[in-house]
């Protein structure tokens, strides 16, 4: 089960079961089905598709998605790495780096635009950063790609660390702005209702 091959052109690729064996775990549970009710209450509550990303070196990897309930949705895959800084699950996750890791982060990772939104210097990422921390959450105002908006809270380990993000992803109808403190609220409570899961 950790391979498949492709019909198309009969190559083989890795299935997700590799990333089973080698997920985020705390106190011997896995961090996907720790999360895993939280994400359905999510989808549940806000109808659109969940993710949940961890950091992999400098990038976001998505671990485990919920599909979203209306008949268009955001969806992403499984497997599937992106970067930190254009996206509200990295940036919460950054947000939540102590200071020697964020700088070193910074550091080590140029920074370019995808829209006009994207925060691509230090100055304005590191703005937006500490506001993440100080609300709780973070916002992406069609950062990484146009026309989708994403809400997310870190979940954080015992040391107050984050392993991980969880977040609600929408086309920009269905999310204005005006929404953002309400699904950042819930979105907060999915990543608590996780936390708890890890740490019980």
């Amino acid at each position: 089960g950790y391979m498949n091959r492709q019909d198309e052109d009969r190559r083989y690729v890795l299935t997700s079961r590799l990333m089973e064996c080698c997920q985020p775990r705390s106190e011997d549970k896995s961090l996907v089905l720790c999360a895993h009710a939280a994400m359905k209450w999510l989808r549940d509550e806000t109808r659109e598709t969940v993710q949940l990303l961890i950091r992999t070196g400098n990038k976001g990897m998505v671990l485990e998605q919920v599909s979203g309930l209306e008949a268009v949705q955001v969806m992403g895959r499984v497997g599937m790495r992106l970067p930190l800084y254009s996206c509200a699950p990295g940036k919460a996750m950054l947000a939540f780096l102590n200071d020697s890791e964020r700088h070193e982060w910074l550091e080590s990772t140029p920074l370019k635009s995808f829209t006009e939104n994207t925060r691509s210097t230090k100055g304005a990422l590191l703005t937006d950063l500490k506001q993440v921390r100080q609300r709780g959450y973070a916002e992406d105002r069609e950062e990484g790609i146009e026309g989708i908006r994403c809400v997310a809270a870190p979940i954080l380990d015992a040391y107050q660390r984050p392993v991980a993000a969880i977040t609600v992803m929408s086309p920009i109808k269905r999310l204005p702005q005006k929404r953002f403190p309400e699904i950042g609220a819930l979105c907060i409570e999915a990543a608590s209702r996780t936390q708890k899961e890890l740490l019980s």
